[in-house]
């Protein structure tokens, strides 16, 4: 079977890339932003003609951006006739969501379905170490003089899940039939924020949305990451990151990395940033 990942690379779909060669039985071809670029559908088409399998993880930056680079990725596989894609997306898909990237997630995923190719779909929870990383970058506003990092949370709950797990169940479903649903993957528990900047060693203070962005701007964060993190931690006050699921031991049969875990550097894939 020829597999290609595409983001093939990246944190995540680097992982795959590995474990999916580990496993000894399958031709993989890793894609770049060189190899088969999300918004060159020649190149696209070059990369996955006679692929069996794609394992596709999700583009970056600006969401209008992100949702062309998408259609031109599953059109190409559908032209192509790739027989399973396997889509990583986000727990929060609705399009109704205020986080920009819940929109991207859920409307890649309705082309998907209406593509008519077979698919799984990953739904993983925010990254663990994307998130500690956030944590940290946050708390630097403050000139990390009084140990508080302060974060438009209110109260809400985010279960964390470890990049390391979210490629291992990418890769598990890229060996399988495909299961035309989607799966929810996310780390074993679901703590606050004030826990989780706990963790870290902070103190955590609610904020205003538009004081958190300000600290951003002036730390020389790009307006567009502003945006996004601000979105994000709307859709948590909200609710919608906060579900725990078994989808990790489900699809692996290995149990999912705790938060303290990955604090203690256990794993591969600890480093931070979105992807």
């Amino acid at each position: 079977m020829r597999i290609a990942v595409a983001g093939g690379t990246g944190r995540i779909g680097g992982r795959v890339v590995q474990l999916l060669a580990d496993e000894g039985r399958h031709d993989v071809v890793p894609l770049s932003s060189r190899t088969a670029p999300y918004d060159d559908p020649a190149a696209l088409r070059a990369a996955l003609d006679g692929v069996d399998t794609l394992v596709f993880v999700s583009s970056d930056g600006e969401a209008a951006r992100v949702v062309v680079h998408h259609h031109n990725v599953l059109d190409t596989a559908a032209r192509c006739g790739v027989g399973h894609v396997v889509l990583l997306s986000g727990l929060d898909a609705d399009v109704d969501s205020p986080f920009c990237y819940a929109f991207t997630n859920g409307h890649t995923e309705r082309l998907l379905r209406a593509s008519g190719l077979p698919y799984s779909i990953v739904r993983a929870g925010l990254f663990t170490e994307f998130f500690l990383g956030l944590i940290r970058q946050a708390g630097a506003s403050t000139g990390g003089t009084d140990g508080t990092v302060a974060l438009p949370a209110a109260d809400g709950r985010v279960s964390l899940v470890a990049r390391n797990d979210v490629a291992h169940c990418l890769a598990a479903l890229a060996l399988r039939e495909p299961t035309n649903g989607h799966h929810d993957v996310t780390g074993p528990e679901s703590p606050t924020v004030a826990e989780i900047a706990s963790a870290v060693g902070y103190r955590y203070a609610d904020t205003a949305p538009a004081d958190f962005a300000g600290a951003l701007l002036r730390l020389g964060e790009e307006p567009w990451w502003t945006y996004a993190y601000t979105s994000m931690f709307e859709a948590i006050r909200q609710g919608r990151w906060a579900a725990t699921s078994d989808g990790v031991a489900e699809l692996t049969g290995r149990e999912p990395t705790s938060l303290r875990d990955v604090l203690n550097g256990a794993g591969p894939g600890s480093g931070t940033g979105p992807t």
